[in-house]
């Protein structure tokens, strides 16, 4: 079944994934998924979305760019990256990523250390394997460890790795809440109806939002827009998430925004969808 015939939008995609899990009226998915990789861990009761773009500190200082960042109701923050393609140094860029949430927090003028760092988490759905294998299951959970004890040493600093090629289990052989999230994440994009093992209100949801029919004219705009660009275009884009994706990332959003500045778009709508600031909007 190709893209354009499609009933379901890819949750894998740049957008179909923003469009279903970075919504604020529809928070209560990402709440879910949260809860179903943290299990256990942690449970999240409320999120607020944050903006993607963190600047540096002044212009030698180089900006990053989330999918999506979210803080929990215990003041907790979450990275969510999808990750289509494997580049080099990608873990190196996981940790620079929760090291700049760390730098954010900046404690100024407490020199007691009696104020507790906010928590910090990344979360990667990678749609390829880790060359740095720690694993045969489809998830890995990374934190700070003792090595002689592997006892936890700081459990408010972590990764989580949803390693998609690795899960391989049918429809009838879900065990859990994250079998079901990773095999909707894996499988949408093919699927003609909601399976019957995804029973829950939030995966009934979910289905209903990702319908292609239902997306409205701004929605199917960016989603050809994004599509059409990555047909025609998917070597260089390959190229730059092999060299790190921050930087083809955002060359696609401004190439979204430039067309749709060319369509008269209301600059709010342009901001809304591609995460640009309104002076890179105004600059194209």
């Amino acid at each position: 079944m190709s893209a354009s015939t499609n009933k379901y939008i890819d949750p894998l995609s740049d957008f179909g994934f923003k469009h279903l899990f970075g919504g604020e009226p529809n928070k209560e998915i990402m709440i879910a998924f949260l809860n179903a990789l943290f299990e256990g861990e942690k449970h999240i009761t409320d999120i607020v979305y944050n903006p993607t773009e963190l600047a540096g500190e002044d212009k030698e200082h180089k900006k990053v760019f989330f999918d999506l960042l979210c803080t929990g109701d215990q003041g907790e923050q979450f990275i969510v990256e999808m990750q289509r393609a494997d580049h080099d140094n990608f873990e190196d860029r996981c940790i620079f990523y929760l090291s700049r949430l760390i730098h954010q927090q900046k404690l100024k003028g407490n020199r007691q250390w009696d104020v507790k760092l906010k928590e910090v988490f990344l979360v990667a759905i990678l749609d390829f394997n880790m060359r740095n294998c720690l694993s045969d299951h489809y998830l890995q959970s990374i934190s700070l460890v003792n090595r002689g004890t592997g006892k936890v040493f700081h459990n408010g600093l972590g990764f989580k790795f949803l390693e998609l090629p690795k899960f391989e289990k049918k429809e009838d052989e879900l065990e859990n809440e994250l079998d079901k999230w990773v095999y909707l994440l894996k499988h949408m994009h093919s699927l003609n109806q909601i399976p019957k093992y995804l029973d829950k209100r939030v995966f009934e949801k979910i289905f209903n939002i990702a319908e292609m029919k239902k997306l409205s004219p701004e929605q199917q705009f960016i989603h050809d827009s994004i599509l059409q660009r990555e047909e025609d275009d998917y070597g260089r884009i390959k190229f730059a998430e092999r060299r790190g994706t921050e930087k083809g990332k955002h060359e696609t959003a401004l190439a979204i925004a430039r067309k749709m500045k060319e369509e008269n778009f209301d600059p709010d709508k342009i901001a809304r969808f591609t995460a640009l600031s309104m002076e890179e909007i105004e600059s194209l």
